[in-house]
Parts: structure tokens; C-alpha cells; sequence
């Protein structure tokens, strides 16, 4: 049974989704009652196994009630006379894999889909689920947190950040605002050749926090990692199969990659160093695409955070590109930003600074949300005055005979 994740799956699968997890008709809707005679099941096996450690024995046997073979996901290996189901060794892994992926959120035919995938063996799958649970601990811990702050924060008579409010409920910066993606955030086929260039002859490649898809190169085998649900579901039909993953857990073994990439996502990662090394455990090469936040590379060559929104600057490490680049033992080249960059991160409309007061521009990009929306009413009011007053054109006439510029982003290759 493999009614399936959109694109197949390679080396593992989609994340938690609504696909057969619902009540649906057919062996799938059965839902909770029957993982509860599952987990019975389960518990029988392990008894069975346990009871006699040294035993040669190859299988336990369990009571012939229905479940799990009934919809093909575990199937006993042989009955015996009286009826009962015979499982082996091997059924009993597969009966762990799929109650555990269960338990974390996943439809019946995603689980099908994932057990059934012959590139992926038991150490994938439990390096998966360990990276699936960590991720929601971690989740949860933050959510604490983040709950104790905003009250600590309103018992004093703060204000709480729009970053911050939406930290309180556990929710992921991406799922807030990737519903703008598909307007504004498109590949720049000037900046892709440079980033492919980097990727060299690599004919598998991972991309960790794929987004939405941009900048995955064309005639490679590509596996994405992805662990915002929105995102995942704003990839177009037909894209690279996405693992729903975090960058710091990835569910593949040691040098399962040619190369692996990763295009203007590692501030959002919750351990950005953890998350290459992991790249570069997987890969035979690493190429990333981030930024310098030193002074003289971005807080003060770029109008927009030296004039009108210095709370960006506040946002970023002045060391984050030695971390990182002594994380993987890469080297940094500069990315210049054509006038018309097609992508909309924050840099891009450099010289089209009307586009800054759209709505959904600044959607787009995650800056605007993490300074909060006081900092981002002020900044759009001054720049608005500015336009048109003129002050703006005067204060930055040198842009207008540009056709590219260099502000700040870097593309770390290892």
C-alpha cells in the first residue's frame, strides 16, 4: 500500500501530514482503535523475544485478532495451526517503526510509504525518529520558555515582539510567513549559476531547509530537507521529494551525498553549527549561502539597516560567518546582488526602494517579522517621507548608475 507523498520517496519521506490520518474510508480510517490492539500486539512480541534471551527461536507468536497485516503495513511471517499470527524478528522492528512514526503525527499511507522504502534500513529509521522527538522536545522547551518570558515581560510592563508571541504557541518563524513565499521569493538564474558553479560535478545533493525548492539545480538527484509544514506544502508538483528533518538530526548516513546545500536558511536553524557539521557529515561537499553581519560588509553599507531599520542589524552576530565558516573549514566568496534580483530577501530591492513599502514584500522576508511591528511602521513611515520628499534619491544618488552590488551576502563553499 504506497498511496503516496507528492514526488515519491528517496532515502526517507514527508513529514507529519493529514494523508490517511483522519477517518478516512478503507483499511486507513481505522485510525486510534486499532493502534491500540496494535500496541497490544507489540507489547506481546516484546514479551515473547524477552522472555528467553538466549533462546534460537526465530519468532513469537500472537493471537489472531485482526490489525496491522489486514492493511498490509506489518504482515505476519507464517500462522500456526491454532490460528496465530507467527511474527519474526524482523516483523517486530517493523511493527516498532510504524507505531513509532504513528505516535509522532504520521498518516497511515505516509508511514506506508516510509517503512516501504528500500534505501532506508533500521539505523535511517531510527535516526530519523531520534532527530522527529528531539526536534519535538525541543519544541516544547522553547515553548516554555518562551510562555515564562512573556510573562515575566508583562508583569514588568514590556512590550512582546511579534517574534516573540508567536514563539509562545510553538510556532516555527517560516510557518508564519511562508504563505508570501511563492510571490515574491524566486530563483535569480544570475545568483543560481554562481551557487551551482560551487555544487561542481556532484550528482546527488541534499538541500537542508529547502524551503519552497529555489535554487535546487536542475538535472541532479536532489533530496530535500524541509521541517516547516508550510513550506513543504508550497512545493510545486513535481519537485524533489522533501524530508520533513532538521538540519541538526539529518536521517541519512556518513557521506550519503556528493554535496549538500543550503540557500538563506541557517539563522532560522535552532544550532546553525550543529546544522553544517551535519552537512558535512552527510556530503562530500558543502556550499551555503548566508551573509557577513560585520560592520563594514552589511550594518553599514546597506541604506535600508543603516538608515531606516538599524533593529536588523541588532538581529545578527558580527562573528556568525567565522563560526561558521570554521564549523566546516570553508571558504567565503562574495554573491553580488544584480538591481533586478528576482529573489525577494532583504537586500534585494537595493535600488528599488519603493518596493519596501508593499505588504507583501516585506512578508516575504523574515527580518520585518522578527523586529517586530513597531520598528517596521517606523521604518516604512521614514522611508516613505523620504521617497518622496527626495531625500532618499539624494542620500544614495551613487546606486543609481549600479548594476549590482555587493552587500554583505557570501557563499560558503567546503
Amino acid at each position: 500500500m504506497t498511496a503516496g507523498l507528492p514526488g515519491g520517496a528517496r532515502r526517507g519521506a514527508a513529514g507529519p501530514g493529514s494523508s490517511g490520518s483522519s477517518g478516512s474510508s478503507g483499511p486507513a480510517g481505522r485510525g486510534l482503535p486499532a493502534l491500540a490492539g496494535w500496541l497490544r500486539a507489540w507489547q506481546v512480541a516484546r514479551a515473547g523475544v524477552e522472555a528467553a534471551p538466549g533462546c534460537r527461536k526465530p519468532a513469537c507468536s500472537l493471537p489472531g485478532r485482526g490489525g496491522l497485516d489486514e492493511i498490509g503495513l506489518v504482515r505476519p511471517s507464517a500462522r500456526t495451526a491454532a490460528g496465530y499470527r507467527v511474527y519474526s524478528a524482523g516483523d517486530v522492528e517493523r511493527l516498532r517503526e510504524v507505531l513509532a512514526y504513528r505516535r509522532l503525527g504520521f498518516g497511515l499511507r505516509e508511514i506506508a510509504d516510509l517503512v516501504d522504502d528500500p534505501a532506508t534500513d533500521a539505523v535511517a529509521h531510527l535516526r530519523r525518529l531520534r532527530g522527529l522527538l528531539l526536534e519535538q522536545r525541543d519544541r516544547a522547551d522553547a515553548m516554555v520558555a518562551a510562555i515564562d518570558r512573556e510573562l515575566t515581560a508583562r508583569a514588568k510592563g514590556m512590550a512582546v515582539t511579534a517574534e516573540e508571541q508567536l514563539g509562545m504557541f510553538g510556532a516555527r518563524l517560516y510557518d508564519a510567513i511562508g504563505g508570501a513565499y511563492p510571490a515574491t521569493r524566486r530563483t535569480d538564474p544570475r545568483i543560481a549559476a554562481q551557487v551551482w558553479d560551487a555544487l561542481g560535478d556532484a550528482r546527488t545533493v541534499l538541500n537542508v531547509g529547502a524551503g519552497t525548492g529555489s535554487y535546487e539545480p536542475p538535472g541532479r538527484d536532489i533530496t530535500a530537507v524541509e521541517p516547516s509544514a508550510v513550506m513543504r506544502a508550497l512545493r510545486p508538483e513535481g519537485s524533489a521529494p522533501c524530508v520533513a528533518a532538521a538540519a541538526e538530526s539529518l536521517p541519512f548516513a556518513d557521506q550519503s551525498f556528493d554535496a549538500a546545500m543550503a540557500f538563506s536558511t541557517v539563522p532560522h536553524w535552532r544550532d546553525p553549527v550543529a546544522g553544517l557539521r551535519e552537512m558535512r557529515r552527510v556530503a562530500r561537499r558543502v556550499v551555503v549561502f548566508t551573509y557577513d553581519a560585520s560592520e563594514f560588509a552589511w550594518r553599514r553599507r546597506f541604506w535600508l539597516t543603516r538608515d531606516y531599520l538599524p533593529e536588523a542589524a541588532g538581529l545578527a552576530d558580527p562573528d556568525w560567518l567565522p563560526r561558521l565558516a570554521s564549523a566546516v573549514g570553508g571558504r567565503a566568496e562574495p554573491v553580488l546582488i544584480p538591481w533586478d534580483c528576482a529573489d525577494g530577501f532583504l537586500q534585494a530591492y537595493w535600488r528599488r526602494p519603493e518596493a519596501y513599502l508593499e505588504e507583501h514584500v516585506r512578508r516575504a522576508c523574515s527580518v520585518w517579522t522578527r523586529v517586530g511591528p513597531e520598528a517596521e511602521q517606523r521604518a516604512v513611515r521614514s522611508l516613505r517621507d523620504d521617497l518622496a520628499s527626495g531625500r532618499w534619491a539624494e542620500r544614495n544618488r551613487d546606486l543609481a548608475g549600479l548594476d549590482e552590488a555587493e552587500l554583505g551576502l557570501r557563499l560558503l563553499v567546503a
